[in-house]
């Protein structure tokens, strides 16, 4: 059994996720997705889907089982990681068999917090704005040690190793 990891981070959180992968099957880890039989696919979240490095990717993979995994900078909605992981999944060919997938809040870059404090000098009663730059707050602790440990316990379910 071989394991390739593929994934694009900007920020570093969904590299955090890879390299727990990545420990996880250290001994059957192949750079070449051609010669895995599982390759686990991460991204982060780009306008609500996978970067287009990562659908370029997806678009050579098939036949293989595939795990999606990924960041994003809203966290704590069950619905929203649905939407996610679905959205990942539609760029897969459907010769691939995918065997799990997850997700979870990652810091999003200062440039987002700056834009949202702008925004908000600009229309301080905006509701909507006040959320954001809230979230944007709780998403700086994350991927946090429990993130990980999750992704771990998902990791050790499959039983591939």
């Amino acid at each position: 059994m071989k394991v390739c990891v593929i994934y694009d981070s900007v920020t570093g959180n969904t590299k955090m996720l890879a390299d727990v992968i990545e420990k996880k099957y250290a001994e059957i880890l192949t750079e070449n997705p051609e010669e895995a039989d599982v390759v686990f696919l991460g991204s982060w979240t780009d306008k609500g889907s996978v970067s287009e490095k990562i659908k370029a990717q997806a678009e050579k993979i098939h036949g293989k089982k595939v795990f999606i995994f990924g960041t994003c900078g809203f966290g704590g909605s069950t619905e929203y990681y649905e939407k996610l992981y679905e959205r990942a999944a539609a760029v897969l060919d459907e010769s691939n068999e995918i065997i799990g997938h997850y997700y979870c809040q990652g810091k999003m870059p200062m440039s987002v917090k700056e834009r949202y404090v702008s925004m908000l000098r600009e229309h301080p009663e905006d509701k909507r704005m006040q959320a954001s730059l809230q979230n944007f707050e709780e998403a700086l602790a994350h991927p946090d040690q429990n993130d990980l440990d999750r992704l771990s316990e998902i990791l050790d379910a499959l039983k591939l190793a």
